[in-house]
């Protein structure tokens, strides 16, 4: 077993995972948190908000290190933490929200708010990004695998690690950063290898990939499964394959993020002779949060002793406003005060320099014990304009059950809410080359969200008397990423648009002849 003896020879133990799994949660996130504290005390966030005094009630035997931190350190979300703090680690001053100066910034895609985030990477965060990914792979000795597959090779597909440089910092996507610093005992596994990772033109870089398949024996794969997806019919088509086991037969491992996987199973599943162990991780651009620990299940752990400190906020609308912004007053919760089947907002302190920072993000816990949650949606894309509630997870749900039930392969798809006349109506974009009546898939769609949520059933009686769907070629919704510059990488296509997102999608179907 080539890639975990190669782990085991240089000197990388499962302590850190097996200390989470034999600790209780609290007592990990605690000493997690006075660590943070610790290392960035003499930051310039670290002095005004008094973590020397924060750093005192640790001391004590109650719970009065976290009502010190809650009460002292406020909440951000990305644009008041920029404005207060990261703007400044972007003209290259130091021990501003973390010790030293940021050499490097993540840019996110971009979906939920207007223009590109810059997120900061500290060498701190580049190591627990990689700790917890070998922690993921190390899991891989609970699955029954056969040896010869360790010795394999590991495509994935991200952005691209030729960053740009502004003679002050590196940016780029946070897979283009972290590939481009693996560790020399990994590059031997890796592929596409580093020529090809470098390449910024995402259409050449598949092409690139492409041509070197037949070179690749290739055993696992990990990335975005939209872009992954396009990557794997252009080797079947070009190679006039009938799966992509004809060229990888022993890839048999998909390791994939950033999206729920259920809606492009079925189609993704059409491309294999047979089926794929599916392993999911929750690695978002500030830190590698959870992944998926245990074989057979859904959920994936939460990651409580790597950099991280977590709050959660009950996502509901005591604590949230209409446009999904967090409110004054709001109840935040530690990992112990937490219930199961619940639906959190998470707050995260990492090793990057983020306080009580919203990740905009929203996740259930399936088991409070172990620690295992699983994401159901974003704080921004979810539609409630008259009370009904409507999650991603709801959204993505019904779209996998369709799928199944008429034997459809959809793409992508999007939801808009749209006032109609005094009352509100939701417009559906499904992307599929099938033939399919979309007043029948509408009616089908509406069925299964019926079914799933109770606060819609409820609205579609009264406020929301309409819901329309609108079919389309799954290349315009590549086309309009490529348009905001969002092509591949960890890019995706958000399943709600709201607002300028919202107009310039409509502007965009009615350039190619689509009227909603």
């Amino acid at each position: 077993m080539a890639l975990l003896g190669t782990l085991l020879k240089k000197g990388i133990r499962l302590r850190e995972s097996l200390e989470q799994e034999y600790s209780n949660p609290a007592e990990l996130q605690k000493q997690e948190l006075k660590k943070l504290l610790i290392q960035a005390r003499n930051t310039e966030f670290g002095k005004k908000y008094r973590f020397d005094l924060v750093l005192k009630e640790f001391k004590k035997p109650n719970k009065d290190f976290y009502r010190a931190f809650s009460s002292m350190v406020p909440t951000y979300n990305y644009e008041k933490i920029y404005n207060e703090w990261w703007y400044r680690l972007r003209a290259g001053e130091k021990d501003i929200t973390w010790p030293g100066a940021i050499r490097y910034f993540a840019l996110t895609s971009g979906t939920s708010g207007a223009s590109s985030k810059y997120i900061p990477i500290t060498q701190d965060m580049v190591k627990a990004i990689r700790k917890t990914g070998v922690r993921q792979i190390l899991t891989l000795s609970k699955y029954d695998l056969p040896d010869a597959l360790f010795t394999k090779g590991i495509l994935m597909l991200g952005g691209s690690t030729d960053l740009d440089f502004n003679g002050t910092y590196f940016s780029g996507d946070l897979s283009g950063i972290t590939t481009g610093r693996l560790p020399v005992w990994f590059q031997k596994f890796y592929k596409p290898g580093k020529k090809i990772s470098q390449n910024k033109d995402w259409g050449e870089k598949l092409d690139q990939i492409v041509d070197m398949a037949p070179k690749w024996d290739i055993g696992i794969i990990v990335g975005v499964p939209a872009w992954l997806q396009i990557l794997l019919e252009k080797i079947i088509q070009k190679y006039q394959l009938k799966t992509i086991h004809d060229i990888w037969p022993n890839l048999m491992i998909f390791v994939h993020g950033g999206v729920t996987f259920e809606p492009y199973k079925k189609g993704f599943e059409q491309l294999l002779a047979r089926p794929l162990i599916y392993m999911e991780t929750y690695l978002a651009s500030e830190g590698f949060l959870a992944f998926q620990a245990l074989p057979d299940r859904r959920t994936m752990r939460l990651v409580l002793n790597n950099g991280m400190f977590h709050e959660f906020v009950p996502f509901n609308d005591a604590n949230f406003d209409e446009n999904g912004e967090l409110k004054d007053g709001a109840q935040i919760f530690k990992i112990d005060e937490i219930e199961e089947g619940v639906d959190y907002a998470l707050l995260i302190s990492t090793c990057a320099g983020a306080w009580r920072y919203q990740i905009g993000d929203v996740v259930r816990f399936e088991s409070k014990a172990e620690s295992e949650i699983i994401i159901t949606g974003r704080t921004k894309h979810f539609l409630s304009m008259c009370g009904e509630h409507l999650s991603m997870d709801n959204m993505n749900r019904a779209i996998e059950l369709v799928c199944e039930e008429m034997n459809l392969n959809v793409r992508e798809f999007t939801v808009l809410g749209l006032p109609d006349g005094s009352l509100f109506r939701h417009q559906w974009f499904v992307g599929t080359d099938d033939k399919v009546d979309p007043a029948k898939l509408m009616q089908r769609i509406d069925a299964h969200l019926k079914d799933l949520n109770d606060d819609y059933i409820t609205e579609r009686k009264h406020a929301l008397k309409r819901v329309s769907c609108t079919i389309v070629s799954p290349s315009l919704f590549y086309d309009w990423l490529k348009a905001h510059g969002k092509e591949g990488g960890q890019n995706k296509f958000p399943r709600v648009l709201k607002g300028e997102k919202m107009e310039d999608w409509l502007a965009h179907l009615e350039n190619h002849g689509i009227r909603s």
